[in-house]
């Protein structure tokens, strides 16, 4: 069973405990060894979720709880692999995913089986699943493929590698956009200026966190902000009327997805620093 989250009107954020904004906004411990944990968005029917596959694979592939005959009938997707090297088979067809690889499965796939090479140092695929109105090809992307370019400034601690593995420009899609970034060696910052996507949504997976360091994940409207404590694992939804700005107390990566009505990186609207309230 997929847990499900309804998302919120802004105005309910203003007045909202810690409590409610985590359990709105935030999906904790995504992996767990020897499970899949899926969450079903109702902010553009995303599903995001986690596989640990231990001693044995884990799959996925029925449609049931989405009302069509596969998970896939009427979606694409995204599975990156944020552990040690694994596999995943998508209708009898064999990837194997190194570390920070992430496969294209596109729409019509039947079943998805993913398995670890080593137990011991088990694979962490990490899913993003979007509505989908044509038909790509399965593919994978090895970080190697994925187009990398370096933005912000060490001097205000924003510096940051960003890599494009589901775009336009590497592989194409639907309407999933799919990638990761790394905030450079003594920069905290994973975006500046904090910006809001109207025609588009965001969902982050934070790793690579050591386990006594956090990241403060900040949303809100531009004038009424709030943050969330993440810790490796946790994933974060972000709503259209949401900035997302983050800073962490060490080194962290996260993968972003996105979806909506358009695949234009570029289509965002800046907030400047001195606006925030």
């Amino acid at each position: 069973m997929m847990d499900v989250r309804y998302g919120g009107n802004p105005a309910d954020v203003m007045t909202a405990t810690t409590d409610r904004l985590r359990a709105d906004y935030l999906i904790e411990g995504a992996f767990a060894a020897g499970a899949l944990r899926l969450t079903y968005t109702h902010v553009d029917r995303m599903i995001v979720g986690g596989a640990c596959p231990t001693a044995a694979p884990l799959s996925f592939g029925d449609g049931a709880e989405l009302g069509t005959a596969f998970f896939f009938s009427a979606r694409e997707g995204g599975l990156a692999n944020l552990g040690g090297a694994g596999t995943a088979t998508v209708d009898g067809q064999r990837f194997a995913l190194a570390n920070r690889d992430i496969l294209y499965i596109g729409r019509g796939a039947k079943s998805v089986t993913m398995a670890s090479d080593d137990p011991a140092n088990p694979a962490l695929f990490y899913l993003n699943s979007v509505p989908a109105g044509a038909d790509h090809p399965h593919r994978l992307i090895p970080k190697a493929e994925a187009r990398k370019i370096t933005l912000g400034d060490p001097a205000k601690s924003n510096q940051r590698s960003l890599a494009m593995y589901i775009h336009p420009e590497v592989a194409p899609s639907c309407l999933l956009l799919m990638g990761i970034t790394d905030p450079a060696p003594g920069s905290i910052w994973n975006t500046m200026p904090p910006h809001l996507h109207e025609r588009r949504m965001e969902a982050y997976c934070y790793f690579d966190i050591g386990s006594d360091d956090r990241v403060m994940h900040f949303m809100g409207r531009p004038d009424q902000t709030r943050h969330l404590v993440v810790a490796a694992g946790d994933i974060v939804l972000s709503p259209a009327w949401s900035i997302h700005m983050g800073a962490g107390t060490g080194p962290y990566a996260f993968v972003w997805g996105m979806t909506g009505e358009n695949q234009a990186y570029a289509d965002f609207t800046p907030v400047p620093v001195s606006a925030l309230r």
